[in-house]
């Protein structure tokens, strides 16, 4: 399947809301792993399945641990766990002392990410720096997607730390790099924020485009931090995150599987002549939600009663991968 990494550069605008809002509609079966060397909080903000704790020690650093008698894609189902509401999960690590530690797994974390059986992977890999061991695990990625908000500094730093990026990965033998860029834009000026990002990209001929925009809705963000409910189903954040899951997984099903060889020891792909030119931003409105008799025909794999226990019926999990299509319903500690 494919490898969607979700970062952004200084400040971090929402990429662990973002990738967990991703993995929560994403149309295909998915998983959630937690990739930032500065640690992850996931196992603090979400209960399991049980309505328990989630378990840090399982996760990354078990994986890691695995991988020292090698390591199939398959396993990695061995160390995953379940959100109270069906995400499948890889916890990552807690603290940046323990991505220190993993220096020398990120390549081969990357490698084995991109081809685990049975559902996508989005990984959520935080604030990006200099070149450095993570690089690896995006130098394995089916799309990179950069955060930013329309701010001119913000902006300017993604575009710099894009270049960046692309020579980093080019060094690890991927050539013609191109990040996807989501501006987190204000609803009332949304279709100018992405028009401006746009601009200043193509000023700096940075090898990213700008795939679309999330709106910024603070209410429905911190709703992800807590209890689920049908009102963050119809909010704008979920809507507009759902347009753009729609977007990924069409331009990663179309690509071939991955080459489970190191970057560095691929065939070096073309360089296109020029850059392309960006895309036309996106038009503001957003799809609605599905009527209730398309929802009775296509009825997700999960149904959840309010207070996020599954109803009556409704069909058990079977294969490992994320219930999709609809926001699962949490219910916070």
């Amino acid at each position: 399947m494919g490898l969607i990494v979700v970062a952004a550069d200084k400040g971090a605008p929402g990429v662990t809301t973002t990738a967990l809002a991703l993995a929560a509609v994403w149309p295909r079966p998915v998983l959630l792993a937690e990739c930032d060397p500065a640690g992850g909080d996931l196992a603090f903000r979400f209960p399991a399945a049980d309505g328990e704790r989630l378990d840090p020690r399982r996760g990354m650093l078990s994986l890691a641990v695995a991988a020292r008698h090698g390591l199939q894609p398959g396993q990695v189902w061995e160390h995953t766990q379940k959100l109270y509401g069906g995400i499948d999960v890889l916890l990552g690590v807690t603290n940046a002392d323990q991505g220190a530690s993993l220096s020398m797994f990120w390549g081969q974390l990357g490698r084995v990410l991109a081809s685990v059986p049975r559902a996508d992977v989005i990984a959520d890999c935080g604030r990006l720096g200099a070149d450095g061991p993570v690089t690896d695990l995006l130098a394995e990625a089916s799309r990179v997607l950069l955060l930013t908000r329309a701010e001119v500094g913000e902006v300017i730093r993604l575009r710099d730390r894009a270049v960046a990026l692309g020579a980093a990965v080019e060094k690890r033998g991927r050539r013609g790099f191109s990040g996807d860029v989501v501006v987190i834009a204000d609803q009332k000026n949304f279709k100018g924020e992405l028009t401006e990002v746009a601009h200043a990209l193509g000023q700096g001929r940075a090898p990213a485009r700008v795939l679309g925009g999330i709106v910024s809705d603070a209410r429905a963000a911190g709703l992800l931090r807590g209890h689920w409910g049908g009102k963050l189903d119809k909010s704008m954040l979920i809507r507009s995150v759902r347009e753009i899951a729609g977007q990924l997984a069409a331009m990663t099903s179309a690509q071939p599987a991955a080459d489970p060889r190191p970057a560095y020891e691929r065939p070096a792909q073309p360089v296109p002549s020029e850059v392309p030119q960006m895309p036309q931003p996106p038009v503001t409105q957003v799809p609605q939600a599905p009527r209730a008799a398309a929802q009775a025909q296509q009825a997700p794999r999960h149904r959840y009663e309010p207070d996020g226990r599954p109803a009556p019926g409704a069909e058990p999990r079977g294969d490992g991968a994320a219930a999709h299509g609809q926001v699962p319903q949490y219910r916070g500690r």
